[in-house]
């Protein structure tokens, strides 16, 4: 049965005074099935028509569901600026009442945030598409960013009924809308804003979907700092703690982690890649030369998926995982040649021009000595007698047991 404005309001303030955050968020859901009855018992309403509604429910909500059906009507049309400027009116009005109430009110901040946040990235891409300019999505980082304070500085409720409760969804919010429009950057100030805060409960008592996701950026953050001894901690809880349904996400978290684990020695199974057919067919090439110590065939990868690979930030991090390979020719040569513990300069560079390397002996004898230096070889180089000197024992250590690996990048 079609809803009118009238009912509209009376079941919003039912939601209000029963406190029920969940079905508050129904109804400011601009795509609930409500909102398309309100649109067409209004036709083209504006905030002047609308004004004769001021009052009908105590302030701000008269306001709020005011909003409401100009939001729903400038998504209908495919307005989305439009629709955009009036959520985050929407927006701007209910954190006043959000700063008055407990944690109930939390489904519905969360709710209206997230549409904020879609309308916005709607609205910059019909801009895009039709040659205009718009921040939307720059403004809507601005709103949540505001509303993650609102959320910070609840002193007043008892702890189990606290705003503080969102803070961590609402940092994904943020954190996702700095990453869209590369202002990475930014996240600093609400990090340290997160450590300087001691009142939040632990991480791990927040819902697991909320850990998930901050962590997965936490990874990103310290993966793009060069962290990855941290950034490999962070996505892997990301990771194991993803919910097993949610494919993409898990996909979005490997896209990251597979290259950290790789660069330590951790090649993933074929079983997992064929999970991730777009990853499986990103990284395989690589896994397969590594594996075989093909060098040309690694170049040829990485020259192939070079413009993906940096839209990613991944290109700097595969290329270093061609030590890896290199290691492996070196390895192959040396099984090969009987496991002696003296081979000259000269097989090593014949194994690089086997493998379609093309470089001079003075070249060859400066890839091994960095191997030996970055410990994938045990020996060391007599430059007189132009011949390596190799253990005995544990020649060519496992990647995976070098001390530190990561740092090593």
């Amino acid at each position: 049965m079609p809803m009118d404005f009238s009912t509209f309001i009376v079941q919003l303030n039912d939601a209000i005074v029963a406190e029920n955050g969940p079905n508050l968020a129904y109804l400011l859901r601009p795509t609930s099935p409500h909102g398309k009855d309100l649109v067409k018992e209004f036709r083209n309403p504006t905030r002047s028509s609308m004004s004769r509604y001021d009052g009908c429910m105590q302030p701000p909500w008269d306001d709020i569901a005011i909003q409401y059906v100009l939001v729903c009507t400038h998504v209908a049309k495919k307005r989305y600026i439009d629709a955009f400027k009036e959520e985050s009116q929407l927006v701007s009005l209910f954190l006043r009442f959000f700063t008055e109430n407990r944690g109930w009110t939390l489904p519905a901040l969360f709710s209206i945030l997230r549409d904020l946040r879609d309308l916005a990235m709607d609205a910059d891409f019909h801009a895009k598409y039709n040659g205009q300019n718009s921040e939307c999505m720059e403004e809507s980082a601005r709103i949540i960013a505001k509303a993650f304070g609102h959320c910070m500085t609840d002193r007043t409720s008892p702890p189990d009924q606290s705003r503080k409760w969102g803070v961590y969804y609402v940092v994904g919010l943020v954190l996702k809308s700095y990453f869209r429009v590369k202002r990475i950057s930014l996240s600093k100030n609400i990090l340290r804003a997160l450590e300087a805060n001691t009142d939040i409960p632990p991480l791990s008592v927040f819902p697991r979907s909320h850990q998930v996701t901050f962590r997965y950026y936490i990874g990103m953050l310290s993966f793009l700092n060069e962290e990855f001894e941290k950034a490999e901690v962070e996505l892997t809880l990301a990771f194991y703690n993803c919910h097993l349904e949610a494919h993409s996400n898990q996909e979005r978290i490997l896209a990251y982690l597979l290259p950290l684990r790789i660069l330590k020695g951790h090649l993933p199974s074929a079983e997992l890649m064929k999970r991730f057919p777009v990853l499986d067919e990103i990284f395989s090439p690589f896994i397969a030369a590594i594996k075989l110590g093909d060098l040309k065939a690694y170049d040829q990868a990485l020259e192939k998926w070079e413009t993906r690979l940096l839209e990613l930030n991944l290109w700097l991090s595969l290329e270093k995982a061609r030590e890896l390979c290199l290691r492996s020719l070196f390895r192959r040569m040396w099984v090969a040649t009987g496991k002696g513990t003296r081979i000259p300069i000269a097989m090593f560079h014949s194994a690089l021009t086997i493998s379609g390397i093309e470089v001079s002996e003075e070249e060859a004898e400066c890839l091994v000595a960095n191997m030996i230096y970055r410990n994938f070889i045990r020996g060391y180089i007599s430059h007189e007698k132009q011949m390596v000197v190799l253990a005995s024992t544990n020649t060519f250590p496992r990647v995976a047991d070098r001390p530190s690996p990561l740092a090593m990048i």
